[in-house]
């Protein structure tokens, strides 16, 4: 077996660059974590706590509590303040409401599916609301949790979309109305915050918010989902993120204009119109043996115009991280698809220029998703045929040359100072670049971490099916155990292994095409790789695996067609003694660099010297 150095210097860049990509992206922002001890007070704060926090939603009774009407002042609550559900409902969502703080309970997506196969349900538990504070009388304040809001009649305008309100007043003319307004077709829930005596009702003409949020776990894996777990926000630098974290704590003192827990697949944003003047939110990640992937409590404060009767307007969105979708909203809410973030957010150009049109374009045509895969990786691989065909074409070139390079290191044995300079004349004499084997494929790199990412982020993929992978978005588990390896994990996925098989059987491909250059240790190169692949692509999606496992197979059939049937290795003999004769001018680097060594040669030998006379 044989293998060729600059095939080496490629495998190492790679792998090196394959480790430091999965591990900042999975790993998180590791600096946030040491937050976690300073803000162990704060956490104390989200309630309920973490061990009696309900999975699903909350039974809520109808029960009677004269005892409240006398706690809230001047507010008139109807009845008995008797709790009651209601529902506005399209063709995506049905949200369910309270009247106990005239907010959403619950909101059911109708196109997708968690991982219990029930409908996708977010902000169903009763950890999750919104809330404020108002002057209910003469220093006594209340929050609108504790109150009962009279709720209307739900009404259907005549471009299908449909309000509800939930009004909350005192004997004096000082009330608050919550007007929600669902359109047809859509997941952004409008809301209408109404007050009249503003003045009266909020302290200095600020309305604090307190906004909590639980992401309960909706796919199959709650690991993976908790790293791709984020914190998303739009403020007057533009749009930023955060990697959900124990103990993560931020605030923002002007300019955010909306602010999102997004998780793999799924996001619930709230956005406000006028802006948030303040805003402070603290996050935790329970245990995963209670299926919440994180809790967040954002205190968010909103100034009122300083009239006595004013609106404020928010929109929540509650729903997929589909990237047209969120396009639409014009608010930049797109950028919470990871396509690409941190230091490879480069990638994401790709994603939105090349990949999506492309793959969008062949799905439509596929007969399934696997299939508009392999479609995809054949138009890749297309798109990068030059790029593979010099990094042979470099090959072969290297290859011609090797009984030289041999003569000379046998010539210049024991110094490798003058066998290097010796073998950069002779690549320069032959018109070889050294490192033109290499480069081409590291230039392809940035294509691979775009799909990676892009798989990662595809919800078209959620749930899809193909051979025996029941979800391409997830990894196609075939063997589970009931504990986890290290590196490994607690199942084996079987597009892995093929991709893993693939990649050996195109490095033992390359080894007995390739010279040997005389090291022994590299005879091991080609089986350490595919070991680290398995291990970072085993809890990949398997859509990834399956288009790593097709570009393998494409490129050991252009790796034979190439070096028996396209390149003519006696043109390129020809042409390496074509170049050999003729004339040649030095580069000022070159010159430099020649000018380096035959210094470094002189002082080498008259430390010699030295020596021996000593």
């Amino acid at each position: 077996m044989k293998f060729d150095k600059n095939s080496v210097i490629g495998i190492t860049l790679l792998a090196f660059l394959f480790i430091g990509y999965f591990y900042f992206t999975r790993q998180g922002q590791i600096e946030l974590e040491a937050k976690q001890k300073r803000v162990a007070d704060s956490l104390a704060a989200l309630q309920p706590p973490t061990d009696k926090i309900p999975v699903t939603i909350d039974t809520i009774g109808s029960q009677a509590a004269p005892e409240q009407a006398a706690a809230v002042g001047s507010m008139i609550q109807k009845g008995n303040a008797v709790e009651s559900n209601h529902t506005l409902e399209n063709e995506l969502v049905k949200i369910t409401f309270t009247n106990k703080g005239g907010r959403p309970s619950s909101v059911e997506l109708k196109k997708y599916k968690s991982a219990d196969s029930n409908a996708v349900k977010l902000i169903a538990s009763s950890f999750n609301k919104i809330s404020y504070l108002i002057n209910t009388a003469s220093n006594e304040r209340a929050s609108t949790d504790d109150l009962y809001f009279e709720a209307g009649e739900a009404t259907k305008q005549a471009d299908g979309s449909s309000s509800l309100s939930f009004s909350l007043r005192d004997s004096s003319g000082k009330s608050i109305v919550h007007q929600y307004t669902l359109k047809s077709n859509a997941y952004s829930l409008l809301w209408d915050l109404q007050v009249k005596g503003a003045e009266k009702l909020f302290t200095q003409n600020k309305v604090n918010l307190v906004w909590q949020v639980q992401a309960d776990q909706q796919e199959l894996d709650i690991q993976t989902e908790k790293r791709e777990t984020q914190l998303g926000l739009y403020d007057q630098n533009g749009y930023d993120y955060f990697t959900m974290s124990d103990g993560l704590n931020k605030s923002w003192d002007a300019g955010l204009k909306w602010l999102s827990i997004k998780q793999k697949f799924f996001n619930t944003t709230l956005i406000a119109d006028q802006g948030f003047s303040h805003v402070d939110i603290n996050c935790k990640m329970p245990n995963d043996s209670l299926k919440i992937v994180s809790q967040s409590v954002a205190n968010m404060q909103v100034n009122l115009p300083a009239i006595s009767n004013t609106n404020l307007s928010f929109t929540y969105f509650m729903g997929p991280n589909d990237y047209q979708i969120l396009k639409a909203q014009n608010i930049e809410l797109e950028n919470i698809v990871n396509l690409g973030q941190g230091v490879y957010a480069f990638v994401k150009y790709i994603n939105r220029w090349i990949v999506m049109p492309v793959f969008d374009f062949i799905q439509k045509y596929a007969l399934n998703y696997g299939l508009a895969i392999a479609l995809l990786t054949i138009f890749i691989r297309l798109l990068t045929y030059p790029l593979i065909y010099s990094s042979y074409v470099s090959g072969a070139k290297m290859k011609a040359l090797r009984p030289e390079l041999d003569a000379i290191k046998a010539k210049y044995e024991g110094d490798q100072q003058a066998f290097s300079m010796e073998q950069m004349k002779l690549y320069r004499s032959a018109g070889v670049n050294p490192l033109g084997g290499c480069i081409p494929g590291l230039m392809q790199i940035p294509i691979f971490f775009a799909l990676y990412a892009y798989f990662n982020a595809n919800i078209d993929l959620r749930g899809v099916s193909f051979w025996w992978s029941n979800d391409l978005s997830s990894f196609d588990a075939i063997f589970k155990w009931g504990f986890s390896i290290p590196g490994l994990g607690s199942h084996l996925s079987l597009f892995t292994i093929l991709a893993v098989v693939t990649n050996l059987l195109i490095a033992l491909y390359s080894m007995n095409s390739t010279p040997d250059p005389g090291n022994p240790a590299l005879k091991y190169m080609p089986y350490i790789f595919p070991v680290m692949l398995l291990g970072i692509f085993n809890g990949l999606p398997s859509a990834l695996t399956w288009y790593y496992t097709v570009s393998n197979i494409i490129t050991l059939v252009m790796q034979f067609a190439i070096q028996n049937y396209i390149i003519d290795h006696g043109k390129i003999l020809a042409e390496i003694e074509a170049n050999k004769k003729k004339p040649k001018e030095k580069s000022k680097w070159q010159e430099r660099f020649e000018q380096i060594q035959e210094t470094q040669k002189k002082v080498n030998a008259m430390k010699e010297k030295t020596s021996k006379k000593k």
